[in-house]
């Protein structure tokens, strides 16, 4: 198991530990303490969760695939203005990105 699905799941067992010690202690009495160190600490692991999920995300923004992807039919638009034929051209770019999903 990765170190951020453990981070994850540490934090939702925070969340559940101090839903409960919120709900315990207000139902102890007028404990303003012991709810809002609960609460602050929950609050900590929604925030922890937030930075965790926001630093190990791996997937590409749209943007920057629409940028790679206007590159390449400038360069297709190049190479078909100096005699290539575009049929070929895309499918050998077709090809080319099949065999890399595979890898």
């Amino acid at each position: 198991m990765n170190s951020t699905k453990l981070i994850r799941i540490a934090c939702a067992g925070t969340f559940v530990g101090g839903l409960a010690g919120i709900i315990a202690s207000s139902a102890a009495g007028n404990n303003e303490g012991f709810v809002l160190t609960f609460g602050i600490i929950t609050a900590i692991a929604a925030v922890v969760l937030i930075v965790v999920s926001a630093v190990t995300n791996r997937e590409r923004i749209d943007v920057f695939e629409d940028a790679i992807a206007e590159k390449l039919e400038a360069q297709i638009d190049d190479l078909v203005a100096g005699g290539a034929d575009e049929a070929k051209l895309r499918a050998l770019i077709r090809d080319a990105l099949r065999a890399g999903s595979k890898s």
